[in-house]
């Protein structure tokens, strides 16, 4: 029989990427959380954590982190079902693109997640990673742009956000007078999210250039949006997030007959209760176009 307390711990030094800080959520000092993560690793005979240089479950571990995703699922609906049981606020752990948080998430997920009393512990990653923390077992569900399930999981496709290379007119008129030519590219300042971010290179690549080109990193989705405004550079953008600045003159696409659509697609894990289901249900019925 598993014991969920050890369990508990692995998903916690996981997810606070350290024991330290793992201890502060559970209540435990360092040295008690490093205590149950060796009481697994001997009950298994086998490591569950990758310690140096960066922690991360082993194999093994990825596998009790699976299980624990949908125990805790299943949890919550065994307290609806019988009330007298121990309530707690269900905490449900995703893996989601940053621009969907800036844009449509919060309006689809707001009315269920009052209504079922369910807290979210969202992990910004992009779209084209995504999918790798839910193998992980390090969330219960992720958005990415993958429409291949894994084993175990069931893949929902939600709709297709439309991508456009935004900039301030000034910026254009500065940088590309005469249009997206492969020397403008080569030297106007782009926007690109982070290291893992494909969209500006597949825009490029759309247009038929494949050179290097000058960039600012910027991290923050709002923040990508504030630079391409402060006429610092030119990005990709959903159409969701800067429709008012566009309505407004401040944005304008540089190559208006240009556009990338990325699909998103909602990875859970089967058998992981009523819940996700509900949720599933709702994101189901949003428009992202």
């Amino acid at each position: 029989m598993l014991d969920y307390k050890l369990l508990e711990a692995l998903a916690m030094v996981i997810e606070c990427d350290g024991f330290e800080r793992a201890g502060g959520e559970l209540g435990l000092s360092q040295s008690a959380v490093s205590q149950r993560i060796r009481a697994l690793e001997i009950r298994l005979g086998q490591p569950v954590l990758i310690r140096h240089p960066h922690l991360a479950p082993t194999p093994a571990g990825r596998r009790l982190l699976n299980h624990y995703q949908q125990v805790r699922l299943l949890e919550r609906d065994l307290r609806t079902a019988l009330p007298t049981l121990e309530t707690a606020s269900p905490r449900l752990r995703v893996a989601i693109n940053a621009d969907s948080l800036a844009t449509w998430w919060a309006d689809a997920v707001g009315g269920p997640c009052q209504e079922e009393g369910l807290l979210l512990d969202l992990v910004i990653e992009d779209q084209d990673v995504g999918l790798r923390r839910l193998r992980d077992g390090d969330v219960a569900a992720c958005l990415c742009a993958s429409d291949q399930p894994i084993a175990g999981a069931r893949c929902v496709p939600l709709g297709t956000m439309v991508y456009h290379p935004y900039a301030t007119p000034a910026y254009i008129a500065r940088h590309f007078p005469d249009g997206p030519t492969h020397d403008a590219f080569r030297r106007a300042p782009a926007i690109v999210y982070g290291p893992h971010d494909q969209l500006q290179h597949r825009f490029l690549a759309e247009c038929g250039y494949h050179g290097p080109f000058p960039y600012h990193l910027c991290p923050s989705s709002e923040g990508f949006v504030r630079l391409a405004a402060a006429g610092m550079g030119y990005g990709m953008m959903p159409r969701l997030q800067v429709a008012d600045l566009v309505a407004k003159g401040r944005l304008e696409s540089l190559a208006p007959d240009r556009r990338l659509e990325v699909p998103l697609y909602w990875h859970f894990w089967r058998h992981s209760g009523e819940l996700l289901e509900r949720l599933t249900s709702v994101l189901r019925r949003v428009v992202l176009t």
